[in-house]
Parts: C-alpha cells; structure tokens; sequence
C-alpha cells in the first residue's frame, strides 16, 4: 500500500516529456534497430549453421568414400 502511495505521488508531479520524434527520425530508428536485430541473428544463425553444415559435409564424404571401398572389395 504506501509502494503504492508513493507511486502515484510521483506520478502526479511528473513534467512531460519534451521529446518529440518526427517521422524520418523515427523511420531512421526503427530501421536501425531492426537491422541491428538482423545481423545479431545473421551472428547467431552463422555460428550455428556452419559448424552445422561442415558435420553434414564430413558424413556424406565419410558414406561416399564408404561406398567406394564396399564396391572396391565385391
């Protein structure tokens, strides 16, 4: 209860914010972030991926080069 009390005191004695954000200022901002999320995931998706893709390359190098000695030795 008194959180509460003190909460909506502060409440009541805040100023506006001056902080007006035109619309090519704000454009500008939302791209900026949502590219900024893009690459982090671009990072995330590559440090995932490629150790990924070099497993999948040695197996099927590994199956093929099988293959060739199980056609050599009938």
């Amino acid at each position: 209860m008194t959180t509460l009390a003190i909460l909506g005191v502060l409440s009541a004695g805040a100023s506006p914010a001056v902080a007006y954000v035109g619309p090519g200022a704000g454009l500008s901002a939302i791209g900026s972030v949502i590219a900024f999320l893009g690459v982090i995931g671009l990072i995330i998706l590559g440090f995932v991926w490629y150790p990924f893709k070099r497993l999948l390359k040695g197996r099927r190098a590994g199956a093929a080069a099988n293959k060739d000695n199980a056609d050599e030795t009938q």
